[in-house]
């Protein structure tokens, strides 16, 4: 099995989170800014104006989640925050909070196509909750999808696999739809 190394993504690393992105943001233009902005602001500032403002918030020293590598080859993102700078996330009905307790969340992976599928995103899943606890979180939850790889087309597998967060110790604390969890580590 590969091993990869993991670095938070910050003012040093941006470059590295470019290569990996590559000219259009990852998926459509997002940048990571999906949960980050109201949908409305998304969709103005979708593209370049997004890259913008993730970039700001990475030289800002803002947390926002961790790069993984294969040498020195940036391979995969997974976006990792306190809940509270998700805005969107805040505004979900079908994820709202489900208690008091602050939590960080992991929204989002990309993975580089030719490294999908060599169980990247298990390790990326807990180099980020020990990323956030390292930070001060006292718990991490996860909003995955119920389903199996083969029976999600690769784009919107972007929120990740209950069964890649089960086998990184995430047990379920909701099911607010037959397709969602929210899956929760504790420190």
């Amino acid at each position: 099995m590969e091993s990869f190394r993991f670095k938070p993504l910050d003012a040093e690393t941006w470059p590295d989170l470019e290569t990996l992105f590559g000219s259009k943001g990852a998926c459509g233009g997002c940048w990571c800014m999906t949960w980050r902005l109201s949908s409305a602001e998304y969709e103005r500032n979708k593209g370049e104006n997004n890259r913008g403002l993730f970039r700001a918030l990475a030289e800002n020293g803002q947390p926002l989640g961790i790069l993984a590598y294969s040498g020195a080859e940036p391979v995969g993102w997974c976006s990792v925050s306190p809940r509270e700078s998700l805005r969107r996330l805040g505004n979900s009905r079908l994820l709202k909070r489900i208690d008091a307790m602050p939590v960080w969340s992991i929204t989002c992976f990309f993975v580089k196509k030719e490294w999908r599928r060599k169980g990247l995103s298990v390790s990326m899943i807990r180099a980020a909750a020990e990323y956030a606890f390292g930070q001060g979180a006292s718990a991490v939850e996860a909003y995955p999808m119920i389903a199996k790889k083969d029976s999600v087309p690769e784009v919107f597998a972007f929120i990740g696999f209950a069964k890649s967060f089960e086998k990184a110790g995430f047990q379920v604390v909701a099911q607010p739809s037959g397709t969602r969890l929210i899956m929760r580590l504790t420190k």
